[in-house]
């Protein structure tokens, strides 16, 4: 099978790396088209793999090619080619990301998505491409795992799911987050990581802000969205 230099218009994406295969290998493994060894691959995890791969029908090449195409890190041996599908999130509970710029960032959070539970979010263009390759990477496979649906616009996304309680995370006319009662279904709304979200939606259902000492401006995206999914499900947690 040919690889090329990863594109957003293309059908397809690569997981780099034997931890990120094996995960799509568990979780979707017909999402697998193809899987790449590097010449070098001696991990005990070579042979769960090509079991797996035999399993599902998946065809391995063992190939450098592909690696200096797509990876040039030392540690890369494993290459999996994904093929992308178009999710549609369903209704319930949803992190909504307004603009995200950076795919390292929208890769961790969609891990921490997973981990809390959340299955399914909502992504606000502009944003980074959540089938980059480096933000499959950074999701270490959680990709797999949970369900994304792009809006061109945050009203689009607000049409569809008028059930949710809305709570933008923004420091105007919001309430501290330990102070606030996440109610169920809800949405998050997380903004850019250089600008937040837009003034407007100071106005939108309840926002909320996470409180923290002077000595920074501010959190980053992927921990300021897991302080909020933690407290938002918290109670799901711990119980009998």
């Amino acid at each position: 099978m040919r690889v090329t230099r990863y594109r957003r218009e293309d059908d397809v994406t690569y997981s780099l790396g034997a931890t990120v295969t094996i995960e799509f290998l568990n979780i979707a493994p017909g999402c697998l088209k193809h899987v790449f060894f590097h010449p070098d691959f001696r991990s005990d995890a070579k042979g769960e793999i090509e079991d797996k791969c035999r399993r599902s029908g998946i065809e391995i090449t063992t190939d450098v090619k592909p690696f200096n195409i797509l990876s040039q890190k030392e540690n890369c041996f494993v290459i999996g080619v994904i093929a992308k599908r178009k999710d549609i999130i369903k209704a319930g509970d949803h992190v909504v990301l307004v603009n995200p710029s950076n795919c390292g960032n929208l890769g961790t959070i969609i891990r921490s998505c997973a981990g809390f539970g959340i299955n399914d979010i909502a992504i606000i263009t502009p944003a980074a491409d959540h089938f980059d390759p480096k933000t499959v990477r950074a999701s270490m496979g959680a990709l797999a795992r949970v369900r994304i649906e792009v809006f061109d616009s945050f009203g689009m996304y607000e049409e569809r799911f008028t059930e949710n309680n809305l709570y933008p995370f923004m420091l105007d006319g919001s309430t501290l987050l330990q102070n606030t009662e996440i109610r169920a279904p809800f949405s998050l709304i997380m903004g850019n990581e250089a600008t937040g979200l837009p003034d407007e939606f100071s106005g939108v259902g309840q926002p909320v802000r996470i409180e923290h000492t002077g000595a920074i401006d501010s959190l980053n995206l992927p921990i300021a969205t897991s302080i909020g999914l933690y407290e938002a499900t918290k109670s799901r947690f711990g119980q009998k």
